[in-house]
């Protein structure tokens, strides 16, 4: 056991010790507030307090991990080597900048209960992030700032190098997928589909207008209806693969067809049998339990068991609101963290943590994964070719497997249809799973 010596133990700090040690480094963490205690242990340990007591292993703390409420800060990012860090420690210090308190930053997403201006969806946008600022979105800072501690801890404890060892901590892959829009043309209703009608004459898509009436006449299989492809690849490099189901009413940002449709359901149940299901909660659920409730309670109606993954239709999370309404309804797996407009770390890490709520000051039941990258990211806000889309998932890859974390990717059914604007998604999609397998 890691002993940590501080002149004050508060749930800020032994949430992110813990997170830190014992998530990412798999070293079990203790705590004391008594200098007796701290010096009669013979094992790994270390000081986390004002100034050091002797000549310890000895990190000078900042004042983040000892407060409540929110405040602003003033931040002056720095670099550790090549890696940006802040909330830097005096010359005393073993390490350049206070990681804990930083990495509590980050990972508590202090920064969006600050004022910030939202984008057109209201959601916090990368561009407000501090991240973002300072050009270390793409790397999970966390993860390497917990690797180059662990080598400070080597220095000071040469003799528990096997115990600073976690063999546990292997890179993993999951792949997610959004359903946000079922089929393009089948088991609309005859309102839906007249209204399509009208829509690509006016917009003299002919093309649409086309397969809208193959599809229709059972002549040509529905372009989203891609699920069987979708498992296939599944089985065949053994990628983990789970699936979000909006199931909200249908509005302006809703489209998919009625949760009620008997075909719907039955291509849930399916998947189900392969794959992990979760909640796509709607739009404008994002403050409103009632409408997660509703589709919760739909969708465990479908499958006939509980359902405790969640991810928030376009990414919309109010914190701490929306995850507050997460936990109040049991939902114990998150998959919304990470931003729309652009690829990388919102957290700061790439290891699933527990929501820590700044509101109570407590750590959550609900478990947070946080995702890299989104095909509508690329594809639609950076207007990235399926050639580059490829190489930046490949190096967020590489940055994953460098920290031995988890890589979380998004894409929806429409992307893998390879069809419109996603020509040459499918293919993007079947060779990056093909990667993947092999660095699992």
């Amino acid at each position: 056991m890691l002993l940590v010596y501080s002149h004050k133990i508060t749930p800020r700090l032994t949430y992110i010790f813990k997170h830190i040690l014992t998530r990412i480094l798999g070293v079990e963490v203790g705590f004391t507030t008594k200098v007796e205690e701290f010096i009669a242990h013979e094992g790994l340990k270390f000081s986390y307090t004002r100034q050091a007591l002797g000549n310890e292993l000895f990190v000078k703390n900042n004042e983040l991990l000892f407060t409540q409420g929110i405040d602003y800060l003033e931040i002056n990012v720095v670099n550790w080597d090549d890696i940006p860090c802040f909330f830097q420690t005096n010359p005393g210090s073993r390490v350049p900048c206070d990681i804990f308190a930083a990495s509590f930053y980050l990972i508590s997403r202090y920064e969006e209960y600050l004022p910030h201006v939202k984008d057109q969806f209201d959601r916090f946008p990368a561009s407000e992030s501090l991240a973002y600022q300072n050009k270390f979105l793409e790397r999970p800072v966390i993860d390497l700032w917990a690797l180059k501690f662990r080598e400070e801890l080597r220095k000071a404890f040469p003799k528990y190098e096997e115990e600073l060892t976690n063999e546990a901590r292997k890179f993993d892959f999951i792949s997610t997928i959004d359903i946000d829009m079922a089929f393009k043309f089948k088991h609309k209703g005859f309102t839906r589909n007249v209204g399509g009608i009208f829509k690509d004459l006016s917009q003299l898509n002919f093309a649409d207008l086309w397969m809208r009436f193959l599809v229709i006449f059972g002549l040509h299989k529905d372009p989203f209806d891609i699920y069987d492809k979708l498992l296939d690849i599944k089985k065949k490099y053994g990628v983990k693969t789970l699936f979000f189901f909006l199931l909200g009413e249908y509005g302006t940002y809703d489209k998919n067809i009625s949760p009620g449709n008997s075909n719907y359901k039955l291509l849930i149940k399916n998947i189900a049998d392969y794959c992990s299901v979760g909640i796509h909660p709607s739009y404008f659920s994002m403050k409103k339990e009632s409408r997660i409730k509703k589709e919760l309670y739909l969708l465990e109606n479908i499958v006939n068991f509980p359902i405790t993954k969640s991810r928030q239709h376009f990414l919309r999370v109010a914190l701490p609101e929306t995850y507050q309404l997460l936990v109040d309804l049991e939902v114990k797996e998150d998959y919304t963290m990470g931003y729309a407009s652009h690829y990388g770390f919102r957290a700061g890490t790439c290891t699933p943590f527990y929501f820590y709520d700044l509101d109570f000051e407590i750590q959550t039941p609900l478990k947070v994964f946080p995702f890299a990258a989104m095909d509508v990211t690329l594809n639609d806000y950076l207007n990235f070719t399926p050639k580059k889309s490829y190489n930046t998932l490949m190096l967020l890859a590489k940055e994953v497997k460098e920290v031995e974390g988890t890589l979380i990717t998004v894409f929806h059914n429409e992307s893998v249809s390879g069809t419109g604007r996603w020509r040459g998604w499918n293919k993007l999609y079947e060779s990056f799973l093909r990667e993947m397998s092999k660095l699992c």
